[in-house]
């Protein structure tokens, strides 16, 4: 059974300790989007360095390439990748559901690649098995998204996706006694709430869930912006309280990390922060600004006067804005630094004030100077 242990609580807010065989997770955390083994535009050595705790990568997108067995045979994702740290892997399902082709039966999930048109078959058996071979060390379950926000729909894919979580469970822990007795470290598994944007749905999946021998949870699906808050109220509420809670695929936006920490999640995960910067698009405690806009051509100031990243260290938006004007590939990166950066280091000062009691001063100041009209 993975190992949480929790330093201090402040209503549902708490701070604690993740322990995996790569070491542990101060949490809060923002784990890094690693879809494909790697953090776009940047290097292991640079997530390191900016400060980052664990990485999270993609079983649909690894299956597809390098293939599974590869990774195996590397010696799992940290060795694969050189991130001598704690890693995570999503099943992909997220991806899968969003394919236009996708055949949903009770059995599983038939699918063509995106990248070759090659035919697949996920089942909860076999995307534990392929998240094995991954090796990772924390797993989440095979669910089922809906397409449709009808809450017929929703609730189909919820009871889905209970059903797949017993048979990941029955699977998790075969696979668990093969690798173990071959000398391999633990590796954990969560299930995965789901019920889209119905409270009484996304109750409904914590309490079948959380009554599950399973190591934690993460929180995926259909959400509004307006509702998360509301929806991870009811359901960390309802999750047992010692076990780790995963937000997936949020915190592009700051507000999102804030209202998630407050409302009882550990560890968050998005593409979104490097996806913007590669796009121009950086985070300022000020809001976002884009640095590709002609005002910032004569601008020999940082990205962010309060920033001690690479990219705000050691060079100008005048010169970022000319990285991007002229499509150098540096401009990606040193973007992608930055808007990492800045959000690991937002969800680490959540942590810092939910430790010394001022999370509702850290709050309330970076959000008012953050959104300011």
């Amino acid at each position: 059974m993975l190992k949480f242990d929790i330093k201090k609580k402040n209503g549902l807010a708490r701070v604690g300790v993740i322990h995996t065989p790569h070491g542990d997770i101060k949490t809060p955390a923002f784990v890094g989007a690693a879809t494909r083994a790697t953090v776009k535009a940047l290097t292991m050595k640079e997530m390191n360095e900016l400060g980052s705790q664990a990485i999270l990568a993609n079983t649909y997108h690894l299956l597809l390439a390098p293939g599974t067995e590869l990774i195996k045979k590397a010696g799992g994702l940290a060795e694969f990748s050189s991130w001598n740290k704690p890693t995570f892997t999503d099943s992909g399902g997220f991806q899968i559901f969003s394919l236009p082709d996708v055949k949903i039966t009770e059995n599983g999930a038939k699918f063509k690649s995106h990248i070759n048109g090659d035919k697949f078959e996920m089942t909860p058996e076999s995307s534990m098995q392929a998240q094995w071979a991954i090796g990772a060390d924390i797993h989440m379950a095979f669910d089922h998204l809906a397409k449709s926000e009808d809450k017929k729909d929703m609730k189909e894919a919820m009871e889905r996706t209970h059903a797949w979580l017993k048979r990941c469970i029955k699977e998790h822990e075969k696979l668990e006694k093969e690798y173990i007795k071959n000398g391999k470290p633990e590796q954990y598994l969560y299930a995965v709430v789901q019920g889209g944007t119905f409270n009484d749905l996304r109750k409904e999946s914590a309490e079948f869930e959380g009554a599950l021998d399973v190591d934690g949870f993460g929180i995926g699906g259909v959400f509004t912006a307006n509702g998360m808050a509301e929806m991870l109220q009811v359901v960390c509420s309802t999750l047992p309280e010692n076990k780790p809670r995963h937000l997936l695929g949020m915190g592009q936006e700051p507000i999102d990390l804030f209202d998630g920490a407050e409302n009882g999640c550990d560890t968050f995960d998005c593409v979104g922060p490097t996806r913007m910067a590669r796009n121009g698009s950086l985070y300022t405690l000020d809001g976002r600004i884009n640095i590709k806009n002609a005002k910032y051509k004569n601008d020999f100031t940082p990205v962010m006067e309060a920033c001690n990243c690479e990219c705000c260290k050691n060079y100008t938006r005048a010169y970022l804005h000319h990285l991007f004007k002229t499509d150098e590939i540096t401009a990606k990166v040193l973007a992608s630094i930055h808007n990492e950066h800045f959000v690991v280091t937002v969800v680490d000062k959540i942590r810092a004030s939910l430790e010394n009691d001022t999370f509702k001063e850290y709050k309330t100041e970076f959000l008012n100077r953050y959104y300011r009209k």
